[in-house]
């Protein structure tokens, strides 16, 4: 009897351990108060700097088209494709040296500047060597999206473009076909280039404070990485069905084995 007792309370255990909690599944949780106030988190993002590798996209207006066309690559006036993807290959590559190239101006140092600085400076080199006011001169600078790799517990893993000027790390997590169950959603790794190097960060989207992490909202060329619990490396299963499925497997082929010993 002590012994069924004893097997039986060591079954439940480990079939209790076996599963993923809840509480580690569900995004977004109020874990300081038991109220349901609604969320209002101030958006903590600092402009982006320009890294090497990135792909610009510059337009330049004016009210001659014909003097607007000398500042445009050739290959993007004759051969438009209709896609998003296009921005990317008529955009503007900053070298290791973090300059870009633009018809007639020629190098344009871009690296550490922010958008609105670079397109500033654009303007300005402008008006300096090529028009006056009055042309009513229009320049735009963006990035050709926003390329982000995300590896580890998630359903699709590799490299992403989203052509969008804003991303969040749940919408990259959504853009990957989301966690899966056996990942840790508490320790979500970030790493970000920085001019001064390499940098890990975590951040924790089971809990609302991560809307109000300077991490929340990706980075170009940011490496997501979603490790497993400790859970998948027990191999009990990822439900409680399939848990008890395994167990009962297991226990079968050990009472097989002790009866055969026995004989």
């Amino acid at each position: 009897m002590n012994k069924i007792a004893f097997y039986g309370l060591l079954f439940l255990g480990i079939l209790v351990a076996s599963c993923v909690p809840t509480k580690d599944l569900i995004y977004l949780q109020d874990k300081d108060s038991s109220t349901n106030k609604p969320v209002i988190s101030e958006v903590n993002k600092k402009p982006y700097r320009i890294q090497a590798n990135d792909v610009l996209i510059v337009n330049i207006k004016t009210i001659d088209p014909t003097l607007s066309e000398m500042f445009t690559p050739t290959n993007s006036n004759t051969q438009r494709v209709q896609s998003e993807q296009a921005l990317y290959f008529e955009g503007f590559s900053v070298n290791d040296h973090g300059n870009i190239r633009i018809p007639v101006l020629g190098e344009v140092n871009v690296l550490g500047y922010t958008l609105d600085e670079v397109r500033l400076n654009i303007e300005q080199k402008l008006l300096d060597e090529y028009f006056k006011k009055e042309a009513n001169l229009f320049v735009s600078v963006r990035l050709a999206g926003l390329r982000y790799t995300i590896n580890g517990e998630v359903a699709s893993p590799g490299s992403k473009v989203l052509y969008v000027e804003r991303v969040s790390i749940l919408d990259a997590v959504a853009n990957a076909g989301d966690i899966t169950v056996t990942g840790d959603r508490k320790n979500v790794v970030i790493v970000r280039q920085y001019p001064h190097g390499i940098e890990m960060h975590t951040v924790d989207l089971t809990s609302r404070d991560v809307l109000s992490s300077p991490y929340f909202y990706l980075q170009p060329n940011d490496y997501i990485l979603v490790n497993p619990l400790k859970e998948k490396s027990w191999g009990t299963g990822t439900t409680g069905l399939q848990s008890l499925a395994t167990i009962i497997s297991v226990l079968s082929l050990v009472t097989t084995l002790i009866i055969l010993i026995q004989r």
